[in-house]
């Protein structure tokens, strides 16, 4: 498929790993063109593009650091310049750092907002200025915000304001024809969740929801697939993709 036939064109952050590069790859199968924004892992940005342009899909990545209001503009100048134009947003950049409130270092409380607040903030603002009419952009939540977990206070927060965010920003494009949402997954088998997890831990994670499984990256892309899509009904709403776990 050449440029200037494709329909859509999707910047999904985070999307070098894990659910973002899931995100990346299903919405690349879905016929969009995908602009991969890292971090710092950018070898495999580059293999993710590779994976997808090997199966006859468009893709590019670009390394910008979410929370940077130049290098988020010029990540969507990069994807304009590129395919035309950008028609979703899906913001899977995140990080989670845990600990008890009464001990959790502040410090890495700042770096977290950073990311996970100001960041979502700083590529929604692009968003509501250069997304066109029938687009969406996907946030990214949590459902530990309903499971309340201990030592997840820091993080939980940091993914309460992005459900505001989200809310609040489909409100405000009203007459656009742009859906805002959050996507807040469950317990989901990435590299990042299982590292330093011993099995009883991980088996009891995923006997939380009556499918009692954990959940997989592809399951969390389904759901971004239908809101990038044919969900133009669900906006301003938190998704919960969590196999009925709360």
């Amino acid at each position: 498929m050449s440029d200037t036939t494709i329909r859509r064109v999707a910047i999904v952050t985070g999307g070098s790993r894990g659910i973002g590069r899931e995100v990346a790859e299903r919405l690349a199968a879905d016929g969009q063109a995908v602009v991969i924004a890292y971090a710092h892992n950018k070898s495999e940005a580059d293999d993710t593009v590779a994976q997808i342009t090997s199966t006859g899909g468009s893709a590019m990545a670009v390394q910008a650091d979410v929370a940077d209001e130049e290098n988020v503009a010029a990540l969507f100048d990069t994807a304009e310049q590129a395919f035309g134009g950008v028609d979703v947003v899906v913001n899977a950049a995140g990080i989670m750092l845990l600990g008890t409130v009464a001990d959790f270092d502040l410090d890495a409380l700042d770096l977290m907002h950073r990311t996970n607040i100001r960041g979502t903030f700083v590529v929604d603002q692009q968003a509501a200025r250069r997304v066109r009419s029938g687009g969406a952009i996907i946030n990214f939540s949590t459902t530990v915000t309903k499971l309340a977990l201990p030592t997840y206070a820091a993080y939980a927060a940091t993914k309460g304001a992005v459900d505001t965010i989200s809310l609040i920003l489909a409100r405000e494009l009203r007459g656009r024809d742009i859906t805002v949402n959050a996507v807040a997954p469950g317990p989901t088998a990435t590299e990042l969740f299982l590292d330093g997890k011993d099995q009883e831990t991980i088996d009891r994670l995923a006997k939380m929801n009556p499918l009692e499984r954990l959940g997989t990256p592809g399951d969390i892309a389904e759901v971004v697939s239908f809101l990038a899509g044919p969900g133009r009904w669900i906006n301003g709403q938190t998704l919960y993709a969590n196999g009925g776990t709360a």
